[in-house]
């Protein structure tokens, strides 16, 4: 079965289905025959511990400014949007996230899945973009 791990903290591939469609619309539960299946992970951490309990997947969509929705739930609950803003900065992001493949796939001698960016941010995307075209090319 072919793998999607769709790392994103604010679009949901489940609802927001469109965003499947444009990036990896094989995926998509109009086009799938069950031989498809994706993962939402929402931060670095559920990244990583996701790749480590199952291996790499198939292909990554990669999202690059995450902590998006730790803020807006802070903000929500009363937090100073000053100090959400703080924390969002400080949390790891997607080109924290492709760092890591590239270590792991360095690692354990696999090659880097199939990928993309989904990110708004064009510096985050090309950041991501280019180090990930770099280590398929000398791994």
């Amino acid at each position: 079965m072919k793998k999607l791990l769709w790392l994103d903290d604010i679009r949901n591939p489940f609802v927001m289905s469109d965003w499947l469609l444009q990036w990896s619309p094989e995926y998509h539960y109009e086009k799938d025959n069950g031989t498809h299946e994706v993962i939402w992970v929402k931060d670095y951490y559920e990244f990583v511990d996701w790749i480590q309990e199952n291996g790499l997947p198939t292909e990554i969509g990669f999202d690059h400014d995450l902590g998006e929705d730790i803020a807006i739930e802070m903000v929500s609950n009363g937090t100073n949007k000053k100090v959400a803003r703080k924390i969002k900065k400080e949390a790891p992001s997607g080109f924290d996230c492709a760092k890591w493949v590239v270590d792991y796939c360095i690692n354990h001698k696999k090659g880097i899945p199939q990928f993309f960016v989904q990110s708004a941010n064009p510096v985050g995307k090309k950041n991501i973009t280019t180090l990930l075209n770099n280590a398929i090319k000398h791994i």
